[in-house]
């Protein structure tokens, strides 16, 4: 069917965030065109720096880059066994330099950044690094590429922080051609509706830890990413709507054998060296533009994604001289449909959503309905409408794909003429307050305002206290402060989800206000998190005092306390204690992160502690 036109609230708000960021974008632009502009790394450096440069690689790949002037590409890797995404990265750089050398060019490992996994430290104080890693991997992927020998990158990376700290340090080299390459999603275990019920039956004791375990062992049980749609799939689902991976490489998992060919194929669409042979691959400073970044968030919303992107990706915006906010988010979301339901959204996980279609089913449907701009560059000839497709193996080896449309299951994915919701997942809360955000997309449409008495908890280990005395048998309102960047460095509060969940069942009025994160698995409580200005920056959340009334309202999209005018204006806030700021500062590295924790911008502003 012809393709509707631009959607005038997108064509809006990607033109107020041009206008907004045309002096930052145009500085941007001609800094990479600047540095863009110069000889090859082993033209222009010194002889003792070249041959420090390729002192270790074998001596064919030394004539290519010297004398040859072969392309470089430059492999920055997140590889770890720890995490259960990123163990496959492991034998990748060998595949990769392997089909650089078929191709007459060259690849080396530039660097490894960190990769921290939420889904251990959650609870515990590794959790207050969590968000700051994005920025040491965006610091740790500068490092790997100043190197500056390479004339293209391919990034290695999948889960929460670090894809988006690849992509910020990634834009700051933004005058290189970049391609993500991804590993792909465990297979599906134990579904997480039947983990969550587990979860819940211990948080009121009903199961033991040894239940406990074997349940979770069977929902984490194998290589590639969580099933859920957290963070970590959000990530991929991005890259897709953003054209930097090889189109429907997303979900693909890692023991298909389709995965290693497309590896393969990130080298050959690094270089130009796809079917379009020939194509001059843009610059990821360049194509990541304002459209680009308006794609990335219509997919966020359309598919009910993590949170977490809307501090990450004001971050990856400014990084490429582009300023959004939560109101751009909002604005999108009135005329977004959400169009999958994959858990915590629905029951289907990330396996069940690719088999429905996946992301290339949602950009086809968007791209169709006026909500993306068709017209962006990618890293591959065809633009965004490669990205619409789902990729197969080919008779005799190699790749072609197919249409991802239509959908293969409309429980899980939909066409944007019959979504789930008219609007998207997303959305934001203003009020006396401050500003926050809730995903209403997982939140019953009976839950969407909740008014109670609230209870003020200065921890999540002090809520979790009050739960297992039985003292939020009630309805209320849970207020979490001291949680925002510059107070502990902004933790997830998963672990407040099951006991909430619990009260919630109880047929009691839950909902959770805090100024710090949830998971991108955030459940079926109604949160308002990410409130800005945080409690320890003087925001409103150090004023609240138990049994104020408070009303969340995801329908008006507001946040408020209930309490006179005149009496809020007059109240004292509280102030985040020292012995408070010490636990939860010292011990375990946090100390060397207090200068991040200093210098961190709010959370609408990306929490960038680089600005």
């Amino acid at each position: 069917m012809p393709r509707t036109s631009l959607h005038p609230t997108l064509h809006a708000v990607t033109e107020r965030i041009r206008e907004k960021s045309r002096e930052l974008r145009t500085a941007y632009l001609q800094q990479i065109a600047e540095i863009g502009g110069r000889q090859r790394g082993s033209d222009r450096m010194g002889c003792a720096n070249v041959a420090h440069a390729v002192a270790g690689v074998p001596a064919n790949d030394k004539l290519r880059i010297v004398a040859e002037r072969a392309p470089n590409i430059g492999i920055v890797t997140a590889y770890n066994d720890m995490l259960s995404a990123h163990a496959p990265f492991r034998t990748y750089p060998e595949v990769l330099k392997d089909e650089a050398r078929k191709l007459g060019a060259t690849a080396q490992v530039a660097g490894g950044v960190p990769a921290m996994c939420d889904g251990v430290t959650q609870g515990t104080p590794g959790m207050e690094l969590s968000l700051f890693s994005r920025d040491t991997i965006a610091m740790g992927t500068a490092v790997a590429l100043t190197h500056d020998m390479f004339d293209a990158a391919l990034m290695l990376g999948i889960c929460d922080k670090i894809v988006p700290g690849l992509l910020i340090g990634a834009l700051h080299f933004g005058h290189l051609p970049t391609v993500f390459v991804p590993a792909g999603p465990m297979p599906s275990g134990l579904s997480n509706s039947a983990k969550a019920k587990v979860r819940e039956q211990a948080a009121q004791g009903l199961v033991g830890r040894e239940g406990l375990m074997e349940a979770e062992m069977a929902a984490y049980h194998d290589q590639g990413t969580c099933t859920f749609y957290g963070t970590a799939n959000s990530n991929q689902m991005l890259m897709e709507a953003m054209g930097l991976h090889v189109p429907g490489t997303a979900f693909i998992q890692p023991h298909d054998g389709l995965r290693e060919h497309l590896t393969r194929e990130a080298v050959r669409t690094v270089l130009g060296r796809t079917a379009a042979d020939g194509y001059a691959v843009p610059p990821i400073g360049e194509l990541v533009d304002e459209r680009c970044i308006v794609n990335a968030m219509v997919a966020l919303l359309a598919t009910g994604g993590s949170t977490n992107h809307l501090i990450h990706w004001v971050a990856v915006a400014r990084a490429a001289g582009i300023l959004i906010d939560w109101d751009d988010f909002s604005q999108l979301s009135d005329v977004v449909p959400l169009l999958t339901r994959v858990y915590p959204n629905g029951t289907a996980d990330v396996n069940g959503f690719q088999q429905a279609g996946g992301p290339g089913f949602v950009i086809h449907e968007l791209m169709e309905a006026g909500l993306m701009h068709a017209d962006v560059r990618t890293v591959r000839p065809g633009g965004l409408a490669e990205y619409a497709q789902i990729p197969q193996g080919a008779d005799g080896g190699g790749l072609h794909w197919v249409p991802a449309w239509p959908s293969k299951d409309v429980d899980v994915a939909r066409p944007a003429g019959n979504p789930f919701s008219a609007t998207g997942g997303l959305k934001l809360l203003t009020g006396n307050l401050g500003r926050s955000v809730i995903k209403v997309s997982s939140v019953p449409d009976d839950r969407h305002v909740i008014e109670a008495p609230a209870q003020v908890f200065d921890s999540q280990a002090a809520l979790q206290k009050a739960f297992a005395a039985g003292e939020l048998e009630r309805d209320v309102v849970c207020v979490v402060r001291w949680q925002g960047p510059q107070a502990n460095g902004m933790p997830e509060l998963h672990k407040l989800t099951p006991p909430l969940s619990v009260l919630q069942g109880k047929g009691f009025k839950v909902a959770l206000v805090t100024d710090g994160r949830m998971s991108g698995a955030s459940g079926k409580v109604p949160a308002a998190i990410h409130v800005s200005p945080e409690a320890a920056a003087g925001g409103p959340l150090a004023k609240v005092r138990d049994g104020d009334l408070i009303r969340l309202d995801a329908v008006a999209g507001t946040l408020a306390v209930l309490v006179p005018e005149d009496e809020w204006a007059q109240r004292e806030a509280a102030v985040m204690s020292a012995e408070q700021r010490t636990a939860d500062g010292r011990g375990l590295g946090r100390e060397l992160f207090a200068g991040m924790r200093r210098n961190a911008t709010t959370a609408e502003e990306g929490a960038c502690t680089w600005l």
